[in-house]
């Protein structure tokens, strides 16, 4: 772990990420890919010790409130949140302002700040969202070995449920060879329809491979999956995207379970969701 000040820390689209690195160590993770240019080991977590001052200032300078996202490049709730409580910090920026709040995360400890994501969702919209991989929990802690299972997953969505509180599921990644099976993708929507949640977003049945995540995901089928690497390289070659050869059906079960259930679906209506704000009651101005 290491600190690095910062000057801004909202993007173009209000995303942000009060971490840069993981310590999840899930075997897929498209956040190592060289593309993001980060100049230290992955492990070795960047921290943006005044992510809240920088962030409330930011929230300042906007004509009107919208939503804010986080957690799509690193997780707002690694380990190390638990004693620093940044991400907790910035949520407390965001309520107090009056902002709406999307969050994605692989962990439970986001039920910590449960008082606060309601309080958000009492004034305007708060969504939690987590990612579902895989229902079989011995291979989640192999392909996901440092996060919540996939179980413990299903009971924060429970939880959040119970306390009023949006959630949408990211389904995947699906890896071709190892998990994209029709009897993983109905354990998984199983639990979203017990869960009860808003959305399920899925973009393909597949995992996508690019150079600096390519290099960690082969070593990790090499330890874990011997002789699936090479079907990998037999079959997607370098290509960016690994799509299941059962993406047509796994992709009918979707449709099929979701309408059914009046789960939304689709990832242009799920973003158009998380990105719209709402107001729940008059508000006082924040200024």
């Amino acid at each position: 772990m290491h600190y690095a000040d910062y000057k801004m820390i909202l993007s173009p689209k209000n995303g942000m990420n009060v971490y840069r690195g993981c310590s999840h160590g899930c075997i897929y993770c498209d956040s190592r890919s060289a593309c993001y240019q980060m100049d230290h080991d992955f492990e070795d977590i960047e921290v943006k010790r005044n992510a809240p001052q920088i962030l409330e200032a930011q929230l300042r300078r906007k004509r009107k409130p919208c939503m804010i996202s986080t957690g799509a490049m690193c997780d707002p709730y690694i380990p190390l949140e638990e004693q620093l409580q940044i991400t907790r910090q910035c949520i407390e920026v965001i309520e107090r302002l009056g902002f709406g709040l999307a969050i994605l995360t692989k962990s439970n400890r986001i039920l910590r700040d449960r008082d606060l994501l309601q309080a958000i969702g009492r004034r305007t919209k708060c969504v939690v969202q987590t990612t579902l991989t895989t229902f079989d929990e011995d291979l989640c802690r192999v392909i996901e070995p440092n996060v919540s299972t996939t179980h413990e997953r299903f009971q924060m969505l429970s939880a959040m449920r119970d306390a009023g509180i949006p959630t949408v599921v990211w389904l995947g990644p699906i890896l071709p060879f190892i998990n994209d099976s029709e009897c993983n993708l109905r354990g998984l929507l199983d639990y979203c329809v017990r869960a009860k949640v808003h959305g399920v977003l899925s973009f393909g049945f597949g995992v996508t491979v690019r150079e600096g995540n390519r290099e960690y995901f082969y070593q990790q089928l090499d330890r874990h999956f011997p002789g699936v690497r090479q079907e990998y390289v037999d079959r997607f070659g370098d290509s960016y995207g690994c799509v299941s050869p059962n993406y047509a059906r796994l992709n009918d079960i979707l449709k099929e379970v979701c309408g059914r259930h009046g789960i939304m679906f689709g990832a242009n209506r799920a973003f158009s969701y998380l990105s719209h704000f709402e107001r729940q009651e008059t508000q006082l101005s924040m200024f």
